[in-house]
């Protein structure tokens, strides 16, 4: 790869222009904080996330109910480990990238090279920038994390077949502190009728909440090898869930015949 992998999808998953994009996420950061107050939600500290990785149309406002979360550690946050799923290129284990830095509309973010080393260790993980090129999963959390956080490194890995136990070993290696951020990139049900996507995704969401990876499997989540090893980590950390946000793309955008579930939750 180059020394900078370039917006793949901007123009078609959200605006390629700065100042379209920019606005488009601050409304949807906006509209989270309006919520989060009717609603008198708690605030919170998550170490870790998961977020849906649809075009902003369709799962952003989901997303926003998370990432509103990190504006009181914008400038403690130094380094996101990111994680989702390869939708193009079949990956056996996570691949890395060899990328110095990673670019958006909104300006480069460079890739922390030291993290990368350390989890080369690992038989599962390798070099593989061709399951980077297009991905769309790590690229969409780009704009959010840019406009959130003041100043930080990615460890971006794409994950392919893989077990929970192989992508926690990894979590586990690049945790870090409070400068570490985990972010896991899921959608949940696909192409489901409205009232079947509803049900599956709040047996999805129970999983999740009771910390119970083999409970998902390949109905329940896109990023469902991902999401399995923050789980796993999260039981050990003794971590506990937060449900911010389930809804799908019948509620966002579109119709209700056919639809994408999208869900967020926070870690503390």
């Amino acid at each position: 790869m180059d020394r900078v992998r370039p917006p793949s999808v901007a123009g078609f998953f959200y605006p390629n222009d700065p100042g379209s994009l920019e606005g488009e996420v601050r409304e949807f950061l906006a509209a989270a904080d309006l919520a989060a107050d009717a609603a008198s939600l708690n605030p919170l500290n998550p170490k870790a996330l998961i977020v849906p990785h649809a075009s902003f149309r369709f799962s952003g406002p989901i997303a926003a109910s998370a990432y509103r979360l990190l504006a009181p550690r914008r400038e403690q946050i130094k380094r996101v480990v990111l994680l989702g799923p390869s939708h193009r290129v079949a990956l056996t284990g996570l691949g890395a990238t060899s990328a110095e830095a990673f670019e958006t509309p909104l300006g480069e973010i460079p890739v922390d090279r030291e993290a990368t080393q350390r989890s080369l260790q690992f038989s599962q993980v390798s070099i593989d920038d061709a399951a980077h090129a297009e991905e769309h999963s790590l690229e969409v959390q780009l704009p959010f994390l840019q406009l959130v956080l003041e100043s930080f490194s990615l460890a971006p890995y794409s994950v392919g077949d893989a077990s929970g136990e192989e992508v926690a070993q990894v979590l586990g290696e690049l945790w870090g502190g409070a400068e570490t951020l985990i972010v896991i990139s899921s959608d949940l049900s696909h192409f489901l009728s409205y009232a079947e996507a509803q049900a599956r995704d709040a047996e999805t969401t129970r999983a999740i909440e009771a910390l119970e990876p083999d409970r998902l499997d390949w109905e329940s989540a896109c990023g469902r090898v991902a999401t399995r090893g923050l789980l796993l980590t999260a039981k050990e950390k003794k971590l506990s869930v937060h449900t911010l946000d389930v809804r799908n793309s019948g509620d966002t955008h579109g119709s209700r015949d056919r639809v994408v579930g999208y869900g967020a939750w926070a870690f503390e």
